[in-house]
């Protein structure tokens, strides 16, 4: 997915100007994350490309989607990818750092979701925006936390896909701000490989038993499996 663009059944992403590119991590945030639920305002914090918010805007069609970007040409990319969508009218995008941004009534969203910087404790990238994009050092998981507490409304749901030996880490920050896991969902790229990611959602409530479920990409290179597939079969071109 390192093309200049993206195209999608319903929306093209352009990425020429961003440093992290469309990538299945934001596909399975933006496909995973809500199910059963219908949200009606959104907030996607580090949207990059807008990606997960494209795809939660086609997903959802009643939801006004909010989407705050710290870099400003990953921000513009993001704002030009949302007008020249079918969902221009329901997308915003802002560029802040998600600490200082305030909507209009804090509180306020149904759903936050954030494909996050994940390298925490690693070597950092030469690059600064791929470096800020990829690891903690503009947006640690406390914050992310915080940040998320503040602005869910109050029977809202805080959506975050992290690779899997960050999860705990994730749970803690978020339990000290009152927020509890209420699904899991891990992901292998393969049947014989571990699970590398995993899409959880966190809400105000701790609840008796956490919803765990499994996803699988492929069944051979390149080969779909049957649930990957159908998930993603109204957004992927083939």
């Amino acid at each position: 997915m390192s093309n200049d663009y993206f195209s999608f059944k319903q929306f093209t992403v352009r990425q020429g100007r961003t440093a992290m590119k469309v990538g299945t991590d934001g596909v399975l945030l933006g496909l995973l994350s809500a199910e059963g639920l219908a949200p009606r305002r959104v907030l996607d914090i580090g949207t990059g490309t807008g990606l997960v918010a494209l795809l939660l805007a086609q997903r959802f069609g009643q939801a006004h989607i909010d989407a705050v970007e710290i870099d400003p040409e990953a921000a513009q990319q993001a704002a030009e990818n949302f007008e020249a969508s079918p969902f221009a009218l329901r997308l915003a995008v802002s560029l802040a750092d998600i600490a200082a941004f305030r909507p209009e009534a804090e509180n306020a969203y149904d759903l936050v979701v954030s494909n996050p910087p994940y390298f925490a404790d690693s070597l950092l990238n030469p690059d600064h925006r791929r470096a800020t994009a990829r690891h903690t050092i503009t947006l640690s998981y406390n914050q992310l936390a915080r940040s998320a507490s503040r602005l869910l409304a109050p029977d809202g749901r805080f959506a975050v896909i992290v690779p899997t030996d960050m999860l705990a880490r994730l749970a803690d920050e978020c339990a000290a701000v009152g927020l509890w896991p209420v699904k899991r969902t891990t992901v292998r790229t393969n049947p014989r490989k571990p699970p590398k990611r995993v899409v959880v959602e966190f809400e105000r409530r701790q609840p008796e038993v956490v919803v765990d479920g499994e996803l699988t990409i492929e069944s051979a290179p390149q080969c779909y499996t049957p649930e990957f597939a159908r998930l993603t079969a109204d957004y992927y071109l083939r």
